[in-house]
């Protein structure tokens, strides 16, 4: 039977990221996504005009009327939320739908590059912490791992070396697992691999037991929603019972083939990347 994932997130028309992309990798990868949209915007945040239409009053429908259909989902998958009220939404959608035999991924999008979001209040980010301690896996870049352990980003930024880099890392994930989720993937770490010399990105997945990393060479530049990319190959991933260090290696893989032909192409960053072309990657 097709495995069901309900996401949360929001609909950009343009910026190829959250629902967007959310929907077609999810998809791709032969799990059913059931989406609950956030907000529709006419395109990404990071564009310099946009309209945004919330749907914070809209969201308690979706969960009755799916309540309603005697709805079951095998995982929940929550990305960006602009709203403490929408969290607030969101525990009330985990109170009726998050199961024993159901996982819940929660990419708590807060901020990157050391930079808060600017909604991001107080109460948000601590509301935001609340809901990645329920999760079994959360996938923070650095800046949301430092929010979620307030750690300070500065100290990060001044770790060269590569070992004691991963090791700090290692550490305030495992702090951040004491408080509820199972598996923290840490994604985006950039540093200089000490064995051959090349500036790498990776993702370092930490759990009670295993530590794991999968890193790529450095290509550049930033793009919109390959956050989204990645927690959607994850989320899919566990759906259809692949390793977590599986689902990871083949996230990177696909994302590093859409940047690179992004690069080429000279995409701004803010239209996301050229992954469509790429999705047969995922197909099992």
């Amino acid at each position: 039977m097709t495995k069901k994932i309900a996401v949360i997130n929001d609909l950009s028309g343009f910026g190829r990221c959250s629902l967007t992309a959310a929907i077609s990798v999810i998809a791709a990868m032969g799990v059913q996504p059931c989406p609950l949209p956030t907000a529709v915007l006419s395109g990404q945040t990071g564009y310099p005009s946009y309209f945004w239409d919330d749907y914070t009053d809209k969201m308690e429908h979706f969960r009755e009327e799916w309540e309603k259909m005697g709805a079951s989902f095998d995982g929940i998958y929550t990305g960006f939320v602009g709203s403490a009220q929408q969290i607030e939404n969101i525990f009330q959608f985990l109170h009726t739908f998050y199961k024993k035999n159901t996982f819940l991924l929660v990419d708590p999008v807060m901020g990157d590059n050391g930079r808060v979001y600017d909604m991001f209040t107080e109460r948000l980010c601590s509301l935001m912490k609340e809901l990645a301690c329920r999760a079994d896996v959360i996938t923070p870049n650095l800046t949301e791992l430092c929010l979620l352990t307030d750690t300070d980003y500065r100290m990060i930024q001044s770790l060269t070396d590569e070992h004691h880099l991963l090791t700090v890392i290692e550490q305030m994930a495992k702090n951040l697992i004491k408080e509820g989720p199972d598996t923290v993937i840490v994604t985006g770490v950039s540093f200089l691999d000490e064995k051959d010399g090349v500036q790498k990105m990776g993702n370092l997945a930490v759990s009670e037991k295993q530590l794991s990393l999968s890193a790529f060479p450095y290509i550049g530049g930033s793009y919109s929603g390959t956050g989204d990319l990645f927690a959607s190959v994850i989320t899919a991933g566990i759906a259809r019972g692949d390793k977590i260090m599986d689902s990871i290696q083949l996230a990177g893989e696909f994302i590093e083939c859409a940047m690179e032909d992004s690069v080429k192409e000279n995409i701004p960053r803010n239209d996301g990347v050229n992954y469509e072309q790429f999705l047969g990657m995922l197909v099992k």
